[in-house]
């Protein structure tokens, strides 16, 4: 039986056209769900992939949808049934600029984790070309950080190359160590690094014995920007920063954080539990295991401890806290784990069809503005970009704006840590 995927969206979608890119991602999910209950997927000239027709189907009901959506885009407003996503919308921020006329003749010094591939190298590409960034590439894999920068043309005298496994606290306080004995002043932290294992049926663990996606995307983060604060703050850069990677898929008011299994924190009893899996869940919620779910949790997690780090730290330090969703890099390593249909016709399907494919080029120009754009100081925002490549603040689901829920998971944290 041919999967229809057009039929699980409400008939009465008015999708704008900036949409599109989210749209696919849910019928790409929908195809992975199939796939894992071994339900067919009819891919034929007259019905397309997924058994709709994009020849009669897709241009009779989007290009109607367009137009309507247009309009409402342009109100800077789009309802889809019951979920509302707005644009420009401020983020509980107190903006205490640098000062005004201060200045630095020196390089700036930028830490970015998981700099040896996708968006953290193509950022840190992008920064070491303008010649007023030195980069620390924090990564798990010194010989292939080495080649990576060297593949890309990163001049020898722009970056350091320093070993972080997040999997490891251990790693992290070492890495911070090695760090301090430098001497480097530090400008800015770039929280990039990610694990994803969307298809994993059992969890996996950290050195600690926290499950491996919210102790590495979360947890060894966590750690990481928490011993290295002071750092920040005694930086004489104009505009000092800590930036968290976000994603669209943690937050349940885009169509594309609705893709279950849907983002859910719960009352934090895994987490508070230790994630070990054994007296307790391996999940935050502490419901059953999913790789997917894991990796969407620890995007929450981390939208809200860059909002945590704003309301303690912000007006106090001058440090602009942010967080960011770069777009679908539809090309990137994060995908590596996804079943093989998917990294085949993702990327192309992005590209061609839906009009929303973002390149590791452009995601790292992006992410490279949110390190460095004087005109991105504000702090607590989460900034996404429009279809022309235009920066605007987003707004965080219920539960990714949280605040008593961010409060909570900062304080869980620092007892996994050690930190408390």
């Amino acid at each position: 039986m041919a999967l229809q995927a057009a039929s699980l969206l409400p008939s009465a979608l008015s999708i704008p056209k900036e949409s599109n890119e989210t749209l696919w991602l849910i019928l790409w999910d929908v195809c992975l769900m199939c796939f894992r209950r071994g339900s067919l997927v009819h891919l034929s000239k007259d019905s397309g992939l997924f058994g709709v027709s994009f020849s009669d189907h897709l241009k009779a009901d989007f290009s109607s949808s367009a137009l309507r959506s247009k309009r409402e885009f342009n109100q800077k407003k789009v309802s889809i049934g019951a979920i509302r996503a707005e644009t420009a919308v401020a983020n509980p921020a107190i903006n205490r600029a640098a000062p005004e006329g201060k200045k630095t003749l020196r390089k700036g010094n930028v830490i970015i984790t998981g700099a040896s591939s996708g968006l953290g190298l193509a950022t840190a590409k992008a920064l070491a070309e303008t010649g007023k960034w030195h980069v620390t590439m924090a990564c798990r894999d010194f010989l292939k950080a080495e080649r990576a920068a060297k593949s890309v043309g990163i001049a020898k005298e722009n970056y350091t190359i320093m070993h972080l496994d997040l999997a490891s606290l251990d790693s992290v306080r070492q890495f911070v160590d090695n760090f301090q004995r430098s001497e480097q002043p530090l400008d800015v932290l770039v929280c990039n690094a990610a694990v994803y294992l969307p298809t994993a049926k059992e969890p996996t663990f950290t050195a600690e014995g926290f499950e491996l996606s919210v102790g590495t995307n979360h947890l060894g983060h966590f750690l990481l920007a928490r011993l290295l604060l002071d750092d920040l703050k005694k930086s004489d850069y104009p505009s000092k920063r800590l930036i968290i990677v976000g994603s669209i898929t943690g937050n349940t008011n885009t169509l594309a954080g609705n893709v279950p299994p849907k983002a859910n924190l719960g009352d934090l009893r895994g987490l508070q539990g230790g994630l070990n899996g054994l007296n307790s869940s391996a999940m935050i919620d502490g419901g059953d295991f999913d790789g997917a779910k894991a990796y969407k949790d620890s995007k929450v997690c981390n939208m809200l401890t860059m909002q945590e780090f704003h309301r303690r730290f912000h007006e106090e330090t001058g440090i602009t806290f942010a967080s960011l969703y770069p777009g679908c890099i539809a090309t990137t390593g994060l995908f590596r784990e996804h079943i093989p249909l998917f990294r085949l016709l993702f990327p192309p399907f992005q590209k061609y069809i839906t009009k929303g494919f973002v390149s590791e080029e452009e995601s790292g120009k992006r992410l490279a503005q949110v390190v460095s754009d004087p005109s991105l100081t504000k702090s607590g925002v989460y900034w996404s970009w429009n279809k022309d490549s235009a920066s605007f603040e987003n707004q965080l689901s219920q539960e990714a704006s949280d605040v008593e829920k961010a409060r909570k998971v900062w304080e869980v944290s620092e007892k996994l840590v050690g930190l408390a």
